[in-house]
């Protein structure tokens, strides 16, 4: 899947309100889990010691951190969109809401649904209020459910 490419202001404009897709899936492994635990210094048991969770964790084997899900948002939008021509640099600009409803078990695979909620000029350029819901495969609750502000500078 190719993602949609959005060369202007108008093109952007225009999209506010709508659902723009889902993106791809990608597994979650248990090497990038251990990769963010020592990036992050969060080596709790419960994302790391998979014998340990197999035997003590209510998910019967390791899951990822909730803010490594988080931090794939950029990643999994770049699936879906690219913002060109009018657009010289995209900013990530904080979150207004997060919510972890589900965990990630080790070794399973989540998507991105992205709705672009709002867009206003700022100075410069445009802020955008996403809506963002993190899927994973097999699951009715989404392990990640936030609102994402970016900005897009000229």
């Amino acid at each position: 899947m190719q993602p949609r490419t959005i060369e202007t202001m108008e093109e952007l404009m225009a999209l506010e309100g709508r659902e723009l897709g889902v993106s791809g899936w990608i597994e979650i492994t248990q090497q990038q889990i251990d990769q963010f635990a020592d990036l992050t210094s969060d080596h709790q048991w419960i994302h790391i010691d998979p014998e340990r969770a197999a035997k003590e964790s209510p998910y019967g084997t390791t899951v990822a951190h909730g803010f490594f899900s988080l931090s794939l948002i950029s990643s999994l939008l770049r699936h879906l969109v690219r913002l060109r021509g009018d657009f010289q640099r995209l900013i990530n600009y904080g979150l207004n809401k997060v919510r972890f409803p589900s965990p990630v078990p080790a070794g399973a695979r989540i998507r991105g649904r992205f709705t672009l909620q709002s867009v206003r000029e700022v100075e410069d350029g445009v802020q955008m209020i996403w809506l963002v819901r993190i899927e994973r495969e097999g699951s009715e609750k989404p392990c990640v459910a936030a609102e994402w502000v970016t900005r897009a500078y000229r």
